[in-house]
Formats: structure tokens, sequence, C-alpha cells
């Protein structure tokens, strides 16, 4: 009987030995990441004033992609500094649907060397563009860097709603979000409307990742749209899995005809069960065509990676995620791949591709500073590099901090994208022998972007 009683009690001692144990590793990787352990200051991180460029009239623009045929950036931006502090569902924030359905945010094209932001004018588009998640593509149809196509994430206020005298249901959410497809043509001054997306899977749009101009995934990052427990649930505990990837099927766009979002639209979920899937990009294409796409669980600071099929004969729908994954030590948002263009070995020690997650040092004052639209508020960065080592038999992953901000320099970080430096600009400079880039960063509460110039070595 003694001999029993010193089991259980040494089974029970061991087992709350080993929940204690797991519960405090989740726990501090929780408080890690949401940046509840961390200040606002990096100690020991120091760019120089020189090294920063600020680009002005890019105010609030939440994503950045650069399409390199035609060596330009392209993102979308509020442009109103007042209205995301009033009306933007991504963040929960519904208290002025009047001011949301005025908004008229705008595509920007951005020169990486000049360092100017310029304004499209739309044609055919005239209305409610409360900006988000984009993606950009070459249009097939065009000669390379002649043309793109541009799918934008627009947060429209739900009228049908607002109809009902605020009375909530899931057949009448505060936001009827949807994705704007757009054309451009390099080197005009306007952007063409196509046609408005929606579908029913379409809950909380956030991002969006184009394979072909009718192949679209989009993350939904919420299953609670609206503030309350359950959303502050779903983002701090990693294992609620409560959110999706889905992919969108669309007719050739030069058959549409009509003005109904819904119209020539096929949606099913491509991965379910994710945490806070939020952030969509583009990796690197492997010989057989296929491409890696990454979908970031932004509160959790992972970023996950699998490939599709593009081509029409074999394409893929779901995607199946890897094993393999890069976390970080903060919130990552809008994740970019940058390829080197000057790397002979992809992979190797003069290849310096990699994975760039920009997202929040400290995302557990969010709640508090995402209604503040003074200048002393401030929501400080963190951009991740991570590099790919294909020397040895397993690939590894070198990750480092590329560039961090009290918020002082840049409030928040949603995107970020690197622009590489041609070596032979830097001969002759303090700089020459080493590899440079420019660092492109954004928020959805940035005053403006920046760029900051880095060391990729």
């Amino acid at each position: 009987m003694r001999t029993s009683s010193l089991l259980v009690t040494s089974l029970a001692g061991a087992l709350l030995a080993l929940v204690a144990y797991s519960w405090g590793e989740f726990a501090y990787r929780t408080l890690t990441v949401l940046g509840v352990l961390r200040s606002a200051q990096v100690a020991g991180f120091h760019v120089d004033d020189s090294d920063i460029v600020t680009i002005t009239d890019t105010t609030h623009c939440e994503d950045l992609h650069y399409h390199s045929p035609s060596s330009t950036l392209f993102t979308a931006c509020e442009d109103n500094a007042e209205t995301r502090f009033k009306w933007f569902p991504p963040l929960a924030n519904f208290d002025d649907p009047e001011l949301g359905a005025k908004s008229r945010g705008s595509i920007h094209i951005i020169n990486p060397k000049t360092m100017k932001s310029r304004r499209l004018e739309f044609e055919n588009f005239d209305h409610t563009f409360v900006t988000h998640g984009i993606d950009v593509i070459s249009d097939p149809k065009w000669p390379e860097g002649e043309a793109v196509y541009i799918f934008a994430i627009n947060h429209v206020p739900n009228l049908e709603y607002h109809a009902t005298e605020n009375q909530w249901s899931t057949a009448h959410p505060k936001s009827r979000s949807q994705i704007e497809v757009l054309h451009h043509v390099i080197g005009t001054s306007t952007v063409r409307h196509i046609r408005s997306i929606w579908h029913p899977l379409l809950r909380t749009p956030n991002d969006i990742l184009a394979i072909s101009p009718t192949s679209i995934y989009v993350t939904n990052d919420h299953r609670y749209a609206d503030h309350g427990i359950m959303r502050l649930l779903e983002d701090a505990y990693f294992e609620a899995k409560w959110t999706d990837v889905i992919h969108l099927r669309l007719k050739p766009l030069d058959e549409y005809k009509g003005t109904d979002a819904k119209a020539d639209v096929d949606a099913v979920i491509a991965v379910p069960h994710m945490h806070n899937s939020n952030g969509l990009g583009r990796g690197w294409t492997a010989a057989s065509g296929d491409v890696q796409v990454l979908v970031s669980s932004c509160s959790a600071g992972v970023l996950h990676m699998g490939f599709v099929t593009p081509s029409p004969e074999r394409e893929t729908r779901k995607i199946e995620l890897l094993e393999n994954q890069i976390q970080v030590d903060s919130v990552i948002d809008n994740p970019s791949y940058f390829t080197d263009p000057y790397g002979t070995r992809p992979g190797h020690k003069d290849d310096r591709s990699g994975y760039v997650l920009p997202g929040l040092s400290r995302a557990v004052t969010l709640a508090q500073t995402s209604r503040d639209p003074s200048l002393l508020a401030k929501d400080p960065i963190m951009v991740w590099y991570t590099r790919i080592n294909m020397e040895s038999n397993k690939p590894r992953y070198h990750k480092r901090l590329l560039f961090a901000d009290d918020g002082s320099t840049i409030r928040s970080a949603s995107a970020a994208v690197l622009v590489a430096i041609d070596p032979k600009d830097t001969m002759g400079t303090e700089d020459q022998g080493k590899r440079k880039a420019w660092l492109f960063v954004t928020g959805f509460l940035s005053r403006n972007m920046i760029a900051v110039k880095v060391d990729l070595d």
C-alpha cells in the first residue's frame, strides 16, 4: 500500500512538473513574441540617420511589393491620416463606418532609385477603398515588365449591417470586405479597375497571393472579427487554429462583364485550421516550376511554407504546409522573399537570398495605440532576415535582426522588401566589398514609408 501511494505520488509530481514545464515554456514564448518582456528600444541596435530615407506621401500603406521586371515598388495607401484610427476592420475598429465609406485610398508606385512616390489615378473606379493587403503580378499577355495586375483587399463598410440597426449577425457582419482587381501599364499615370471579387468564404481577408490572373490565395486572419475576449484568446493562444487560407478561381478577366462581385468566383479552403493566418508571400520557384508559398501565423511569430503548382493542367488549389517553420521572437506580418540578383550559387555563401519578416516588437500595446492618432503614440518594430544555407546535407536557417526601431522613425511595420544595391555602386566607398541593399519598410499605422541601407553580409 505504501509503495503504491509513493508511486502514485511520484507519478503525480512528475505529471505536474511536466505540465508546469510545458506551460512555462508556452507562456514564455507567448510573452516574448507579444513583446511583454521587451522594451521599445532594442539594446545595442543602431542605424545612422544618414542611412535612412523618408518617402513622403505614403500614409498608412499596409503592404508593399517589389516588381523586379519593371524595377518598381507597388503599395496601397489609406492617404487620409484620420480614417485608419476610426475604421479599420483588421484591428476590430468599426467606430465610424460613415467615414470608412468615404475613404478613397490609392495605389502608389515608388521608384527605388529616386525614392519618390507617385499616386496612380483610377480609371473606372470611384468607390470606397479602405486599403490593406495587395499582390502584384506581370500580365502574361504583355511583354515582361510592361504591364501588371494588382489585387487589393478593400474593407468596405457593410450597409446591410447598419440598415438592421446594428444587430450583429453572421449574415450581416460590420464589414463586407472584398478584393479589387486592377491593371496598370508601366510608365503610365493610371490604374484601371477590372472588377470586384466577393465570396462568403472571404470573412476577414488580410493578404493576397496571386499565382496567375485567375488563381489567387487569400488569408482570413481572425474567426472573431469584433473585439472581445474570444478575439483576444485567438490572438494569444497559439493553439487556437481558427483561421484559414482560401483559394479563389476566376474566369478569364477579359471575359468578365457587369458589376456583380460574386459572379464567376469559385472558392475552396486551401489551408484549414491555422492560427492567425495573416501575411501571404511568394518564395522561390523550384526547377519543376512549383512556387513556394509563405504564410505567417502573425501573433505566434511563425512562418509556414508550402508549394503550389501554377500550370493550368496541374493547378494546385489546396496547400500542404511543410514541417519546416521559421520562428522569430516577435509577431510577423506580411512576409517577402528576396532573390539576390548578384548571387551565383543559390543557397551558398555568395548568395544573399532570404526571407524578410517585419512585425511589431511590442504587439501587446497595439490595442491601446491603434485608436491613437497622436504623434506621441508609437508602435516599435522589428524586421528579421533569414537566409538558407544549403552547403550541408540538411538546409539550415540563419536568422538575424536586420532592422529595429522604437517607433520614432517609423510607426508599425507590416511589410518590408529588400532591393539589392549593385556592388559596382559601392566601389571606391567605405562600403566597398560589402553586399548592401535598401530595405523598404511600411506599416498600417506609419505616417511615411522609409528606406534603410542595410548590410547583407
